[in-house]
């Protein structure tokens, strides 16, 4: 295999999302680095940063009925009971949710956790708090999915963080999502929240690194009541 090879195999697509950021990080780095090559390096080493931000890698989804997968890159900092929110038209009961955090040097595609039609996307504005924070779900800008999977309804919910300023959703109520296909891209730092039927067992942990696409989040084929199949160690 030649070096070039080697190379093509190693290197991770940018998403289309990334590349205008890309180009002015790049287009300014070259305009300073004509007057100061302290700050070219500088400028270099932030483009490199924006090309590893944007980074959309190909992810291998398990395909098997039930199953909730990751939507996203990061640390699991919340699960238990909670309300969806109103806009997504799940009820006043409480979900199981589980909330995973973003930050800036996660991948930031967030992928579908389960195959269905969408029936529900909805944009709410709002703050720009830490994402990290319980109050978040409540106070930030989001933007909601409904996917209505054979096993029941499932939210998802892009949650803006401190940094955040921009959710991106590709898709309209009415399409259809196989589970682990992009769905949408958070700029910068945030978070994504699930939630699924109340009695869901999850099978990840709090500070668990979750890979998007490929992590198992739960099963809604498992009995009701089933012990989480996760340790610490």
């Amino acid at each position: 295999m030649s070096l070039f090879d080697t190379i093509k195999r190693t290197a991770v697509p940018i998403h289309r999302e990334g590349w205008p950021f890309l180009a002015i990080a790049a287009a300014v780095t070259l305009v300073l680095g004509w007057f100061s090559s302290f700050i070219f390096w500088v400028g270099l080493i932030l483009t490199a940063w924006v090309a590893y931000f944007f980074r959309d890698p190909k992810r291998v989804t398990p395909v098997v009925p039930g199953l909730v997968i990751a939507p996203a890159d990061g640390i699991v900092c919340m699960i238990g009971p909670a309300t969806p929110p109103v806009e997504l038209n799940l009820g006043t009961e409480p979900m199981m949710r589980i909330c995973t955090f973003m930050n800036v040097f996660n991948c930031h595609v967030n992928r579908a956790p389960v195959t269905g039609p969408v029936t529900r996307v909805a944009y709410r504005a709002g703050k720009f708090l830490n994402a990290e924070l319980e109050k978040a779900s409540d106070d930030n800008e989001r933007n909601g999915v409904v996917i209505d999977s054979p096993e029941g309804r499932i939210g998802v919910v892009q949650i803006a963080g401190l940094v955040a300023r921009r959710i991106v959703c590709f898709v309209n109520e009415g399409e259809s999502l196989q589970a682990g296909e992009r769905f949408g891209l958070i700029r910068f730092g945030s978070r994504l929240d699930v939630y699924l039927p109340a009695g869901t067992a999850p099978r990840v942990a709090i500070g668990q690194t979750m890979v998007a696409g490929e992590t198992v989040l739960a099963d809604l084929t498992a009995p009701a009541g089933t012990a989480p199949v996760t340790r610490v160690a």
